[in-house]
């Protein structure tokens, strides 16, 4: 990572080693972004999800066209490529992606969706089922320490984000033509509480710094990078910030194919997102909140 990405182990974390703890307040409060190691994600089923998310891709584009459910703006299924509008932007993000939820049951919401299934492939599914579980797991892990930050109690976050409407993104950015436009996605803030993005093969994603440079986070295959979105900065009255970032190009002229992984993070739909700083805050539904800015991104 960027040495301005400080790397933070996971195991330390869940001892409440305070060396780690107060790395973690300070990245929260500087930029928002850190990454996870010594997690406890197996190194070949990030190896293989990457392997299942490339054959995806590479499928038809009629097959994948049929997983398309722009009624549920894109909440689950296939989003084809150049439909992602950023906020504010009016240049559609260079991608194509896949989104998987939890497997939900009676006792979830009735506002989360179904997943869809690709019958092309028989270990898709059940692959990512996995790894949506795993990176859940560690998602709240990872809220717990958050907690202790915001002196909170440690389970503070648990019971809203158990049966959440997290979701898994499986995101393709083909090979950028020419030269006239090498962000394949443009700047943009998370929606969600936080996301953790399974260690990227390529280079490309960066961080804006408070000072508005913008932070190279290096591609490693081993760290979980984490950022803090939207609805923490909501419930947080800004205390935490949502930081930009985008993905760009460094390749001119040698570009490929890049691979992501990202994990929102998100509450169950009746959650009110409220600070926890001020009792007359009535706050927001997350079903709400995430509704329109979905409608936003023009992914409905």
């Amino acid at each position: 990572m960027s040495s301005s990405i400080p790397a933070i182990s996971l195991q330390s974390l869940l001892e409440q080693k305070e060396s780690d703890l107060l790395l973690l307040n300070d990245a929260l409060h500087s930029h928002g972004f850190f990454s996870i190691v010594d997690h406890d994600i197996e190194t070949d089923l990030l190896k293989e999800s990457y392997k299942q998310a490339k054959i995806f891709f590479d499928l038809p584009e009629e097959t994948k066209n049929q997983y398309a459910r722009p009624e549920l703006g894109g909440a689950r299924g296939y989003t084809p490529f150049g439909k992602e509008t950023a906020l504010g932007e009016k240049v559609a993000d260079m991608k194509e992606f896949w989104h998987l939820g939890p497997e939900i049951n009676e006792s979830y919401d009735s506002r989360i969706n179904k997943n869809v299934s690709v019958v092309e492939l028989e270990q898709f599914n059940i692959h990512f089922n996995q790894l949506f579980n795993q990176l859940n797991k560690l998602g709240i892990c990872v809220l717990e320490s958050i907690a202790i930050i915001l002196k909170q109690p440690q389970d503070f976050f648990t019971d809203k984000v158990e049966k959440g409407n997290s979701i898994l993104r499986l995101i393709h950015y083909p090979p950028v033509e020419g030269s006239s436009n090498l962000l394949r996605a443009r700047a943009h803030a998370d929606i969600n509480l936080i996301t953790l993005l399974v260690g990227a093969e390529e280079a490309g994603l960066e961080v804006q710094s408070k000072d508005n440079n913008w932070i190279p986070v290096s591609a490693n295959s081993n760290a979980i990078v984490c950022n803090i979105g939207d609805m923490m900065q909501l419930i947080t009255d800004g205390h935490l910030k949502s930081t930009p970032h985008r993905v760009i190009e460094y390749n001119k002229g040698k570009s490929k194919s890049r691979f992501s992984m990202p994990f929102f993070l998100h509450p169950a739909p009746g959650v009110v997102l409220k600070s926890i700083f001020r009792d007359d805050d009535e706050g927001v539904l997350a079903h709400d909140f995430l509704e329109e800015r979905v409608k936003a991104i023009k992914l409905y």
